[in-house]
């Protein structure tokens, strides 16, 4: 059996720094209400929930959920890095397609810490050592500089060395990111930035700099997903069906090839990207608007050529020539994505899902993308995994 999956509704709150943010199971329970409101749907009708977040322990889900009712549903709780808002977002999307349940929410939220971000369990194996070796043996370690931006600050320098690039162009992507964030009332950076002020922001990791970097932030966001069916016998908004989905997770090229691009993701995204694009029978080209994973601008820029946004070796002159933004060929981040909206991993994911559903519903106000049917949303967590999903207006 397989059903069509439309997203009924959306909701988040506010990203904001640390300190400034409600707890975590009020910070959910509002995402959810606000998905439910949107929805125009009664808690009562949803049949699973996927709950997703990375710090906190287990059951967080629950005590989240329970901020919106007691019903006695399957709550499951889901934690994979970075992509775990998408992860919660698959799983409801499969329960749904499967004919499992009718109606189901995932919810992603956080409540993080400021600083660069810390393994919880000193006493056990971390799950990044493979990917901190690796890295260690290609280009070294630093001590004194934070490991995620090591990663993807090396994935930077492998793409600069092979295609001679300026460092400026990196930059580029933080101004960019700013100016979409300033119409985003949900972001938390929205002050304009110019190419200088990024490049003399502190030095993190050759070619990053501080303002390079996505924060520590804590938020949380929702969908309900339903079957076609049920929306139209409930009489819910319809406009919106996920048309193809895929997660992947490494293979051998992560390791074995001494190349930080992969060591970052870079075939998890390719791979997952081919996979949707032939399911919905689509190509780069045909898509509209993009939410991917800017954890550091390093990473949007080698993820325009994952996604096959725009060919190997070209990702300078997409930037230079304004193809990722209003005017140019595919509108890229427009909520301001992690770098400005912020990124609390448990709910980047279903952030990234809320904005494209109000793009593709013609909601989206100021960032608008005019005439948008075709949205891809593409969220990542190095450990690994992979969650591409592409939108269409019905």
């Amino acid at each position: 059996m397989s059903n069509k999956v439309v997203v009924a509704g959306v909701g988040m709150i506010p990203f904001s720094k640390p300190g400034a943010n409600d707890d975590y199971a009020t910070m959910g329970a509002r995402a959810a209400r606000a998905a439910l409101a949107d929805a125009r749907i009664d808690y009562a009708l949803i049949g699973q929930a996927y709950a997703g977040y990375v710090f906190g322990d287990s059951a967080c889900g629950q005590a989240a959920i329970y901020g919106v009712g007691l019903t006695g549903i399957p709550v499951v709780n889901v934690n994979n890095n970075g992509a775990t808002g998408s992860t919660a977002l698959y799983l409801a999307r499969q329960a749904v397609e499967s004919g499992a349940v009718e109606c189901a929410i995932a919810l992603g939220f956080e409540q993080m810490a400021p600083g660069a971000l810390k393994g919880a369990y000193p006493d056990r194996p971390a799950p990044m050592e493979r990917f901190v070796r690796t890295m260690t043996d290609v280009q070294g370690i630093d001590e004194a500089a934070p490991r995620a931006a090591q990663l993807f600050g090396g994935a930077g320098r492998e793409y600069m060395k092979g295609y001679d690039i300026k460092p400026e162009t990196f930059g580029l992507i933080s101004v960019k990111a700013r100016r979409h964030a300033a119409n985003n009332p949900f972001a938390v950076f929205r002050t304009p930035l110019t190419l200088e002020e990024v490049m003399a922001s502190p030095a993190v990791f050759d070619p990053l700099t501080r303002l390079q970097c996505c924060p520590p932030t804590c938020g949380a966001a929702a969908a309900i997903l339903c079957s076609e069916a049920f929306a139209r016998r409930h009489g819910l908004d319809t406009r919106v069906a996920i048309a193809a989905q895929s997660m992947t997770t490494d293979r051998n090229s992560t390791f074995d090839e001494g190349d930080m691009r992969k060591v970052v993701g870079f075939d998890m995204t390719r791979a997952a990207a081919g996979q949707v694009y032939e399911r919905a029978g689509v190509s780069p080209a045909d898509i509209d608007v993009v939410e991917l994973h800017d954890c550091f601008t390093a990473n949007e820029l080698i993820t325009y050529e994952g996604l096959g946004l725009t060919p190997e070796g070209t990702a300078e002159k997409f930037i230079l020539d304004g193809d990722n933004t209003y005017g140019g060929r595919v509108v890229t981040n427009p909520s301001g994505g992690l770098l400005s909206k912020g990124h609390p991993l448990g709910a980047t994911g279903l952030a990234q899902c809320a904005e494209l559903v109000w793009q593709l519903r013609g909601d989206a106000k100021r960032r608008q993308v005019e005439g948008a049917r075709l949205a891809l949303q593409h969220n990542l967590g190095l450990g690994g995994a992979c969650v591409v999903t592409l939108y269409e207006r019905q």
